[in-house]
């Protein structure tokens, strides 16, 4: 399980919201089954539907091969 609070961490390169948003989308794709938001984002272009757009790129990140 990835943890939100964990990539934002571990990645302090990361300044934007969309950074972020491909950061999630990669750990879909290295294999992680589900991505807790146990924090908010604190970015100035952070969305307020931001759960939903990291959802989403998280999935699509997902194989289902």
């Amino acid at each position: 399980m990835a943890q939100l609070s964990d990539l934002i961490i571990g990645h302090p390169e990361v300044t934007t919201f969309s950074e972020l948003e491909l950061l999630v989308q990669h750990a879909g794709e290295s294999g992680q089954m589900f991505l807790e938001f146990d924090v908010k984002p604190d970015f100035r272009d952070t969305p307020r539907n931001w759960q939903w757009v990291l959802e989403a790129a998280f999935t699509r990140g997902t194989s289902y091969g």
